[in-house]
């Protein structure tokens, strides 16, 4: 028998599923690939820790996941609504998926401020981005999970990378 191929935790809005903060999904062609292989456990952890579709949106305000996490920071809405518990609860669930299905590798959706692995935007709702990575992405690193974003496509080695063909 051959060496399993691995499995990701990848933000459901990539695969399609309308769980995004507007009601709208992000698909990503090769993400949605590897799901139709098996090799995908989805969360959203904005719903999975109580929330609505469609919500107002949220930003980090005070810091990153990393200060969300170690309480110097919160998750606030638009209209001013703490859901930072709501984020924590999500995160937690998100991590839950990974151990339960063995994950070392996650994908997640760039900006947010639960999935955002790299790059979140900076707490006033200005549309300015800020180096840092929303609550789910720090609570799967501190736990050994590699977070990865969907912009590059580092995450899938060359060799696997799924043959997508667009109709003209």
């Amino acid at each position: 028998m051959g060496e399993r191929s691995p499995v990701f935790l990848v933000s459901a809005c990539l695969l399609g599923i309308s769980c995004a903060y507007d009601g709208r999904s992000h698909p990503q062609a090769g993400l949605i690939a590897l799901a139709a292989q098996g090799r995908v456990v989805p969360v959203c952890p904005e719903v999975a820790g109580g929330l609505g579709v469609p919500r107002p949106p949220a930003e980090i305000v005070g810091g990153d996941g990393d200060d969300v996490l170690d309480g110097q920071a919160r998750v606030v809405t638009v209209a001013g609504e703490d859901v930072t518990a709501a984020y924590l609860r999500g995160a937690e669930c998100a991590l839950a998926a990974a151990r339960r299905y063995g994950v070392t590798t996650a994908i997640l959706k760039q900006r947010s401020p639960a999935c955002g692995a790299s790059r979140i935007y900076d707490g006033t709702y200005s549309g300015r981005l800020v180096a840092g990575q929303g609550v789910t992405a720090a609570l799967l690193r501190r736990h050994g999970v590699t977070v990865r974003s969907e912009e590059n496509k580092d995450w899938l080695p060359r060799s696997d990378t799924p043959d997508v063909k667009r109709k003209a």
